[in-house]
């Protein structure tokens, strides 16, 4: 299938035009990240964050109101997936000490509930784990699993046939759930997922993210440098930049403005922002190679009506290969789900974009080059 086949359209003469715009779509995201900053993921910021899933429906703001004042600090509560799922986001790691000894009475309640007059001894206790020790192995077992099947994060201190300790960890998502549990009345809920991430790890994280796209636009400079000319390099690794800066922008730009779209950066997004480099480079040297076929072929033609050809010759292969992707990240977009959410956004905008750059962007800074500094490209 062959779209736009005898196409002849004047790129570069629309080049300025595409300047103003992506000058104008830059300064919108960076006034955006400067004025309301970038939302930054469990993985970069730290903290804890817990999926709960409802067996109905809930009211996000019903639930906000029963986690915000309950000894965690500032308390992040938004929608997951659909109205049943909730997602909990605080920036403790641990059960504040404060609050540790009425988690410890809940676990007390559950085993005098279960097993009035049981004796055991309390072995150790931190703000992570408490650890019980029995009469016996049967005993104990017995204990672990009524204390997991009430929702308790119960297990054996060590695998010896004969342990008789118990240890039960204690999470922020346990003082969540027992929260919720007393106050949530018919709506049994279950956790999807507990994440833990600590600020030092955190921080280490975000500097190898921004070091993982900085080197993966290095190395393309250098291969582009080898297969190309140095120009043609420089004009590429200036169009991801274009691509990189201008799609992290809509991140801010968009954040509270559209349902749906309050997406956090996190390991998914550096995925999805270094798989766009990949695409975006594709499409670019498509557009590369064929200028290097036609200034060989014509020699004497100007380097401006070479580009504009050029581009109009590929212009039938990057529509239908940008259509097609487009077409399945929009349904990653929209069906994907939450986990999927980011990854699908950043490839969705960032694919649109690339496209946009590689036409508009890449071969008319390698023209914009060659006019100033007055260099014949030859191959």
């Amino acid at each position: 299938m062959r779209i736009l086949e005898n196409l002849n359209y004047d790129f570069l003469g629309k080049r300025k035009i595409a300047y103003l715009l992506s000058i104008a779509i830059f300064l919108i995201g960076l006034i955006s990240m400067l004025i309301r900053g970038l939302e930054f993921g469990i993985d970069f910021k730290g903290g804890t964050e817990i999926v709960l899933q409802f067996d109905k429906p809930v009211d996000v703001a019903q639930i906000r109101s029963y986690v915000e004042n309950i000894g965690l600090g500032n308390v992040e509560v938004k929608t997951f997936g659909d109205e049943s799922g909730i997602m909990v986001r605080s920036e403790e790691q641990l059960i504040p000490a404060s609050i540790f000894p009425r988690v410890v009475e809940n676990i007390e309640a559950q085993i005098n509930k279960e097993f009035p007059g049981i004796n055991r001894q309390l072995v150790d206790s931190t703000t992570s784990s408490v650890t019980y020790r029995f009469d016996d192995a049967d005993i104990t077992n017995e204990v672990i699993d009524n204390l997991f099947e009430a929702g308790f994060q119960s297990g054996s201190f060590s695998e010896e046939p004969d342990n008789n300790q118990m240890v039960v960890r204690v999470s922020i998502s346990d003082w969540i759930k027992e929260t919720l549990s007393q106050r949530v009345e018919n709506n049994p809920f279950v956790v999807l997922k507990e994440d833990v991430v600590g600020p030092k790890i955190g921080e280490e994280l975000k500097t190898d993210a921004v070091f993982a796209i900085f080197f993966a636009l290095i190395a393309i400079l250098v291969y582009l440098g080898f297969r190309f000319k140095f120009l043609f390099a420089a004009g590429a690794v200036a169009a991801l930049f274009h691509d990189v800066l201008i799609t992290l922008g809509l991140f801010a730009a968009l954040y509270g403005l559209i349902p749906g779209l309050n997406l956090d950066i996190d390991l998914t997004a550096v995925a999805a922002f270094l798989t766009l480099i990949g695409y975006s480079i594709n499409d670019t040297v498509v557009n590369f190679d064929r200028i290097r076929e036609n200034l060989k072929i014509h020699k004497t033609r100007s380097i401006y009506d070479i580009i504009n050809q050029s581009i109009s010759q590929t212009m039938s292969r990057t529509l239908l290969t940008s259509g097609t992707t487009l077409l399945a990240i929009l349904v990653l977009l929209l069906f994907g789900g939450e986990v999927l959410k980011v990854f699908a956004f950043t490839l969705f905008f960032g694919t649109i974009i690339g496209t946009y750059s590689s036409i508009f962007v890449a071969s008319a800074l390698v023209y914009e080059y060659a006019e100033k500094y007055k260099k014949k490209l030859e191959f």
